[in-house]
């Protein structure tokens, strides 16, 4: 039986999983189906003591069922969790210890150990996920201080109050939490103010861009696979942080006695304190080294047959006809302490959340974005695209001659231009959404991008209002908008503040963190850059 680290997945082989755990507390089981967004499609995904079936998840006495190949084709995950019993005695310190166990075709697989410590009184065990074809399990670990009404409500089941089973009911088992939505205990850096990065969907609109592409080859392959690295990484952290602490409390045990501190026998209990932890370190590495290994192959394979918008320059998918794309790249994220994985960073398309390029000066981002625009050329080539620029600097002059093509007119170098552009903008969206309400809208047939540089200096504070309003509504004319400037999110002009805490940030100052969603690990963003070459542009810049 494998015992399962916070984050790590295995693949499940068998068809028929069951899941139950134990602890010194009673307990009560509950299990939600989810979608990709990890909430429930309706109020019959939520199963427990009150709704003991769904379509492949069952509800008993001894946990939870799943007959995998019965869950709803549309479902991501089932999610496993645990609460207090509702009917019992109230327990100090919540949950305490618990011991989730997986069976896979009554064949006992995998134990979780998880020992919640902030008074968590709900928690996220286990999740069994797509991956593919295939279905694999995670370690999850996610505790809710808030309690069960808490995690429910994180996953789209409308609670008043939490549960209470009737007396001798079974036990019920409850799932995981939306990540972006709740606020669970115990995920570092993610609610302390840090930038974290938001996965596809988030802060996104009425989609109006071209149609997904399969799982298998677009945004959402690399955002699993990103996730899995993710919970990789914070298997490894919280491995080595445990062996540490371990050894600590061993070391200070042996030597608690001064009658004993210098004995043979002390010296032999330091050394067998220090081979167990160096075991467990040793351990988590290998099994972090062989996920990287595995998680590396994968974005190789995935590089060769992804569209241009989401692949690496040198792909060869920039040398075939070109072919939409649900996303876009923006670069690699890395951490040079956890090995030489590099996982792309990439978000949806159209930009309905704008990008905010942090920079000092436009001139320096000039080649970051360069390539954000080639990645929004390269993205819907089946509609024309129209690029509005204000470049109050000339910075971005290079890029003028390649991008003639799609540009909707010179570049605005005069600040006197800039209200006249930005109101043309808000008067299509204003018309689009009067179509829309009306019941006349029709999707837009061009892709418009909006870049906006050396924001908010040399801008009419009307002029932010507006590039807020196309915020609002620029997806009704398929806008994608990038603004390159300062950060302004704490800016005294109340509109620019807003506008910069709404849009995407990206760092363009070495040693930036930027923090995953599912376990808070901290990254560092190499972001992609326009090759300088003239030919290596033209083949990148795509504007016919």
């Amino acid at each position: 039986m494998i015992q399962l680290k916070a984050g790590q997945n295995i693949v499940l082989t068998g068809d028929i999983v069951r899941f139950s755990a134990k602890a010194g507390a009673a307990l009560d089981v509950s299990a939600l189906v989810v979608a990709e967004n990890l909430r429930v499609f309706d109020t019959g995904d939520f199963v427990f003591y009150n709704q003991i079936e769904t379509a492949g998840v069952t509800l008993s006495e001894d946990g939870v069922t799943i007959r995998l190949a019965e869950v709803r084709a549309d479902a991501k995950a089932v999610l496993l969790v645990v609460s207090t019993d509702p009917a019992a005695p109230a327990q100090p310190g919540g949950l305490g210890a618990v011991t989730a166990a997986l069976a896979v075709n009554d064949i006992a697989t995998a134990e979780f150990a998880i020992d919640p410590s902030a008074g968590e009184t709900a928690l996220i065990c286990l999740e069994v996920y797509r991956r593919g074809t295939d279905w694999k399990l995670r370690a999850v670990g996610q505790g809710y201080a808030g309690g069960l009404a808490v995690l429910l409500t994180a996953h789209g089941v409308e609670v008043d109050e939490p549960p209470t089973p009737p007396s001798g009911q079974p036990a019920g088992q409850h799932s995981a939490a939306d990540l972006h939505d709740a606020q669970p205990v115990s995920t570092p850096g993610r609610f302390s103010g840090q930038d974290t990065i938001s996965g596809p969907g988030t802060g996104d609109s009425r989609a109006t861009g071209p149609a997904p592409l399969e799982v298998a080859h677009g945004l959402e392959r690399l955002w699993m696979i990103f996730e899995d690295a993710a919970r990789s990484a914070a298997a490894v952290i919280s491995s080595r942080d445990y062996a540490m602490q371990r050894l600590d409390q061993e070391l200070s045990a042996a030597v608690s006695d001064p009658a004993t501190r210098n004995t043979p026998a002390v010296e032999d209990a330091r050394q067998a304190a220090q081979r167990r932890c160096d075991d467990l370190i040793a351990t988590a590495e290998s099994n972090h080294l062989r996920d990287t290994e595995q998680l590396m192959r994968e974005l190789a394979d995935a590089d060769r047959q992804l569209p241009p918008s989401l692949a690496t320059w040198d792909s060869p998918a920039w040398d075939r006809p070109p072919t939409p794309s649900d996303g876009i790249r923006l670069g690699e994220l890395y951490a040079i302490e956890r090995g030489p994985l590099r996982i792309p960073y990439c978000v949806p398309v159209p930009l309905t959340r704008p990008l905010w390029i942090d920079t000092e000066t436009t001139a320096a981002a000039t080649p970051i974005v360069g390539a954000v625009l080639a990645r929004l050329l390269a993205a819907d080539p089946g509609r024309r695209t129209l690029v509005d620029m204000i470049d109050l600097t000339g910075a971005f002059g290079q890029l003028v001659g390649p991008l003639t093509p799609v540009l909707n007119g010179p570049p605005i170098t005069d600040f006197g231009e800039i209200s006249a552009r930005l109101q043309t903008l808000v008067d299509a969206a204003e018309l689009a959404e009067l179509a829309y309400s009306t019941g006349n809208f029709t999707p837009p047939t061009e892709h418009r991008v909006l870049l906006a540089a050396d924001f908010p200096h040399g801008y009419q504070a009307a002029d932010a209002q507006r590039i807020a309003v196309l915020l609002m509504r620029g997806d009704l004319i398929g806008l994608s908008t990038v603004i390159v400037g300062t950060d302004e999110s704490e800016s005294s002009d109340g509109t620019v503040a807003m506008l910069s805490q709404s849009c995407r940030h990206l760092p363009t100052m070495d040693g930036t963190p930027l923090f995953d969603p599912w376990t808070g690990s901290a990254w560092q963003l190499d972001l992609d850059l326009l090759p300088r070459e003239p030919a290596r542009q033209a083949r990148f810049l795509r504007t016919s």
